[in-house]
């Protein structure tokens, strides 16, 4: 029977059956956070209270420096505290022209260690200068205090 199947795939309406080609995995890197320390692209946060004291501000945004086009981007989310709370999370795509995109806008509410990924794809005939991750908000102030692990990766 072995013999008989090359025989069979060469003569099937003259096509010829072979193995698929592999996929080509997805080249990502990880973005550089704007202020970071140049060492990790991992940023680890603590929510803090939403401006209570004239003249000050919340941590909540953390920006990433987009210095190429990708295709999309990877936001990388891990709760890091001992206690399981709920996130208010929030991302954006910021563009060359000034305006932005809210992509990411929901409550999760992850055990310590654990977290989640949120893919978005690039919007077409826009381009990115930086992705952000929102942490926080003043409408959910129960977050205070917990922390938390960021990451963005472009891919293409």
């Amino acid at each position: 029977m072995t013999k008989l199947l090359p025989a069979l795939a060469a003569s099937i309406g003259g096509f010829m059956l072979t193995a698929a080609a592999p996929v080509s995995a997805a080249s990502c890197q990880f973005l550089s956070p704007v202020g970071g320390n140049g060492v990790t692209p991992i940023i680890t946060k603590t929510i803090s209270p939403g401006n209570p004291l004239p003249f000050s501000r919340p941590n909540w945004n953390t920006d990433f420096f987009v210095t190429q086009p990708y295709s999309y981007f990877k936001y990388f989310f891990t709760a890091n505290s001992s206690v399981s709370a709920t996130y208010p999370i929030q991302g954006y795509l910021k563009f060359t022209d000034g305006s932005n995109l809210q992509v990411i806008n929901e409550s999760y509410a992850p055990q310590m260690g654990t977290g989640r990924q949120w893919t978005v794809q690039a919007v077409p005939g826009k381009t990115v200068s930086q992705v952000n991750f929102k942490i926080g908000a003043s409408a959910d102030q129960a977050a205070t205090g917990f922390t938390y692990r960021i990451s963005v990766q472009g891919c293409n």
